[in-house]
């Protein structure tokens, strides 16, 4: 019996969010909707000019696949997460908000150098934008991952922002050949249009053979494969992944193999704040698949996690509110 439900690799960076105006975003010359990489020196000068004139809305231990990670084990699952932070309050400030909701992280995630921070913008219409400062997440390597920690899992998910950098993808290909020698399961989101449009070539390296889960959204899907129709996508995506997850953002969301096609309905919430939906979404998702749901009753649980976190600020919901949701999905099923 394996030790472990999920091991996960992605950045580890300090989300701070912040309500903008969309004149700030043109101010600043930021793409709506999309992750922007910078340096500090500029990000600094950007958060004086939010301090100063935007709406701080607080701040947490982000980065996309920690805020899965965190999703999947508030609803109970066991975890791990392999990352990169640097020494000091800030990196033990991150490690921390893992800590707390029984994440796993191993010592050797403690390097030199500054935590990376995002700072992310919040426009009336809910949508988010990322300006990115990776900072020592930038040089995660095979050095961070525990690898015989990996070798008892269930499932390995891996983040698509890592196809940026070299060393991070010399470490989820190593990843990618334990899971594959102790036949654990790989997911994979393709996490930002901006990562498909400028960093493909990363993400077809990692994406390697396929994976038995992939998770994206509609423009993901559409920009990565250069099909004209959602159909056309997903076809093209199914010849080489076991699963296909699109998520449709209100709409729902469309769940494929090579045998079926399943849209989900959407769940109608005032929205708040999209930030981490997408990530609440593959946490939810990756717990239900490996507590027997079927593909169908997975999306519903995804779905309902993901719009509470639409409804609210922040990438993630108070602990104790994912089990509540669970035991409302669990009811609804019985």
């Amino acid at each position: 019996m394996s030790a472990l439900d999920l091991f996960a690799i992605g950045n580890a960076i300090i989300d701070q969010e912040f309500q903008v105006s969309e004149t700030f975003l043109i101010e600043q010359n930021l793409t709506k909707g999309t992750m922007q990489l910078t340096d500090g020196d500029t990000q600094a000068n950007l958060y004086q000019n939010l301090m100063a004139h935007q709406v701080y809305k607080g701040q947490a231990s982000g980065g996309s696949a920690a805020n899965t990670t965190v999703a999947f084990a508030a609803l109970g699952g066991r975890a791990f997460y392999g990352c990169r932070v640097g020494q000091g309050e800030a990196g033990q400030f991150y490690l921390d908000g893992l800590s707390e909701v029984g994440i796993g992280t191993a010592q050797q995630s403690i390097c030199e150098g500054v935590t990376g921070t995002c700072m992310v913008l919040i426009t009336p219409d809910t949508e988010r934008t990322m300006h990115t400062y990776l900072g020592t997440t930038a040089d995660l390597s095979v050095d961070q991952i525990d690898y015989a920690t990996l070798a008892q899992a269930k499932w390995l998910y891996i983040e698509g922002y890592l196809s940026t950098s070299d060393s991070a993808r010399e470490a989820v290909l190593k990843a990618r050949q334990v899971a594959k020698q102790h036949q654990i399961k790989t997911a994979l989101s393709l996490s930002d249009p901006a990562m498909v449009q400028y960093a493909r070539a990363g993400l077809e390296e990692m994406l390697a053979e396929g994976v038995d889960l992939l998770f994206c959204n509609e423009q993901e899907a559409l920009l990565f494969t250069q099909q004209g129709t959602l159909d056309a996508a997903l076809e093209q995506l199914l010849t080489y992944n076991n699963t296909v997850v699109i998520t449709l953002g209100e709409k729902g969301a469309l769940v494929a193999t090579s045998a079926e096609k399943t849209y989900v309905d959407g769940r109608k919430v005032k929205a708040v704040d999209t930030n981490g939906a997408g990530d609440a979404f593959a946490g939810a998702f990756l717990y239900a698949v490996q507590q027997g749901f079927d593909l169908e009753q997975a999306a519903e649980l995804a779905i309902l996690i993901s719009s509470e976190v639409v409804a609210q600020f922040g990438p993630r919901l108070a602990v104790e509110k994912y089990a509540r949701l669970l035991k409302t999905m669990e009811l609804d099923l019985a």
